[in-house]
């Protein structure tokens, strides 16, 4: 059992100021697995001035020093992978096939990243007469899912810290293990007090505390658009920044020509990934309705060769549901799914064979959807695919763009004009064409109910920069 009983802030393990307790189950066993403490506002109080005191200096260090503790964070990570992984794994249930590669490369990644935007972006930059300058926005509220922990607090905390800012950082009380390491790896670094500082408590709680804690200038969310949306009100009457990575049901098209092997399988396990945990994955899989049947038939194929089970075991795909709360709900999409008429191609409610302890659900996919029926319009988040037929391009097109959220779009076609020509009319912030992988120094981020601002490259550190117009002027010299 482990007992995560303090919060960083201020460079030191300090009590909570409160006596309310989380437990962390283990989603594969149903077993508590921690014990976490949950803050209140009084901690978001201590941790918030911590980093306001800290701001003044750490926001005045060369981009150099910032860069040399980010390389020392990122060289931390490294030597935590095995105690990260078991975490992550424990805490959320990514099989560990997955999770080294994903949950730890890609923020590893992140903060290498981060270390080389200090030593290359231009921070000052002369215009006519005046000197622009880009400089730390301020104290910065960070509140992280528990889907991709490490990743999405990658993205926002060495942005920030390359920026100059100083943060509070509140990931999810459903998930917070890795963020317990993280801090261990800042205060192994030597990162000076106050400048990172943690905090775990109930978004209602925590989260709307930070938003609306006068001190803090930046606030940045990942999460679900109702959090999102609750968050930004809190931070209104303090007229602080405000950045939403929010949800999505990404449009997967494809197109006539595609290889339909290679586009179709790469769709539905990319689907299937994190046990569809993803905003961005591609849920509404598009395709011609004349082809629909072979299609489905290469969807069925493809379950097949998906291994749903043990985390813990190497050729596992599928682990199980983060958690009981969004389990149910997905057996609840499910269910509506069915009730509204779509077609069951496989899956559904049933737990997957062998895995009766635990928030397992199978790989679900259904056919034959209209884009007006729940299932293609609202979020599941969890392993639940639609196969939605259409006609045209022009169809296919106004299909993807008929949805409340515009967070990522993917085209498969059989040559990469026609995808790009696709994409362009894609109402979406991120488009992946013909199976590209992912790239995490692209910018990240949402049109429409998907949210606002954008994570990761020099896109990611602009979110946490001001830009400061110093108009010089040179006095004449006096006459003779």
């Amino acid at each position: 059992m482990i007992v995560r009983d303090k919060f960083y802030i201020n460079g030191q393990w300090v009590a909570p100021l409160g006596t309310d307790v989380t437990e962390i189950v283990n989603p594969a066993t149903e077993q508590v697995v921690a014990t976490v403490a949950s803050g209140g506002e009084a901690d978001v109080d201590a941790a918030v001035m911590a980093a306001r005191n800290a701001f003044d200096d750490w926001s005045q260090t060369d981009p150099e020093t910032r860069a040399q503790y980010l390389d020392k964070i990122a060289a931390g990570i490294e030597v935590r992978t095995d105690d990260l992984t078991a975490a992550i794994t424990a805490e959320m249930g990514m099989p560990v096939m997955l999770c080294e590669s994903v949950q730890i490369a890609n923020p590893l990644f992140t903060f290498k990243e981060a270390a080389q935007l200090c030593r290359d972006y231009e921070f000052e930059a002369e215009h006519g007469s005046t000197r622009v300058v880009k400089e730390a926005a301020g104290v910065c509220g960070l509140i992280t899912p528990w889907n991709v922990p490490l990743n999405q607090i990658g993205g926002k905390v060495a942005s920030a810290m390359a920026a100059g800012c100083t943060m509070v950082l509140k990931p999810s009380e459903l998930a917070p293990l890795d963020a317990f390491i993280l801090a261990e790896i800042f205060d192994d670094a030597g990162v000076p007090a106050g400048v990172f500082n943690l905090v775990v408590g109930q978004g209602p709680i925590v989260g709307e505390a930070l938003a609306r804690h006068p001190e803090v200038d930046v606030v940045s969310i990942t999460g679900s658009t109702r959090a999102g949306a609750a968050v930004a009100i809190a931070a209104a009457p303090t007229i602080k920044r405000v950045g939403q990575e929010l949800g999505g049901k990404s449009a997967n098209i494809i197109l006539k020509g595609a290889d339909y092997a290679r586009a179709v399988r790469g769709g539905v396990r990319l689907s299937m990934f994190n046990s569809g945990q993803a905003c961005n994955g591609p849920m509404r899989m598009l395709v011609p309705r004349d082809d629909l049947k072979e299609i489905e038939d290469i969807a069925l194929k493809t379950i097949e060769g998906i291994k749903v089970g043990d985390p813990l075991e190497d050729d596992t795909y599928m682990g199980p549901l983060a958690n009981k709360a969004q389990y149910e709900r997905v057996l609840t999409f499910i269910e509506r799914g069915i009730n509204e008429g779509a077609t069951l191609l496989c899956g559904g409610t049933e737990k997957p064979a062998g895995c009766e302890t635990g928030y397992f659900i199978a790989p679900t996919i259904f056919t034959n959807v209209s884009n007006d029926m729940v299932s293609a319009r609202e979020e599941a988040f969890g392993p639940v695919l639609c196969l939605i037929p259409y006609d045209t391009d022009d169809d296919a097109v106004a299909i993807a763009n008929d949805n409340p959220y515009g967070l990522s779009s993917y085209v498969q076609a059989g040559d990469i004009e026609h995808a790009r020509k696709i994409g362009r009319r894609l109402r979406a912030g991120h488009v992946e064409l013909n199976g590209a992988r992912f790239d995490q120094g692209a910018p990240f981020g949402g049109y429409k109910m998907s949210g606002n601002g954008r994570e990761h490259g020099s896109w990611g550190l602009e979110e946490y920069l001001e830009t400061k117009a110093m108009v010089g002027y040179v006095p004449r010299a006096p006459k003779k």
